[in-house]
């Protein structure tokens, strides 16, 4: 093994997590922040919970409505023309 190139072990580096719950493992890192753990994920806790990340679900709706919206406007569009042919 090469000496000089490994980052520091720290064999116990404390874990932060939002809910609460702390815990020791071993890291690179002294002290990790983190959003979700083994004591709060759904899966673990087997109580369905709502999990959402940076508003990933808000931005998907709004993708979702904005696709609504253009596909209206081009079956309008699309009306206007065909109306405009059986005129002429």
């Amino acid at each position: 093994m090469k000496e000089k190139i490994h980052p520091k072990w720290y064999p116990e580096a404390k874990v932060h997590c939002a809910c609460g719950s702390t815990f020791t493992t071993g890291s690179t890192m002294p002290e990790i922040a983190v959003e979700i753990c083994s004591a709060c994920h759904p899966l673990f806790t087997g109580q369905q919970k709502f999990v959402d990340t940076a508003g990933r679900v808000d931005k998907f709706r709004q993708r979702e409505e904005i696709a609504k919206r253009k596909q209206q406007e081009a079956a309008d569009r699309k009306a206007k023309r065909d109306a405009a042919k059986a005129e002429a």
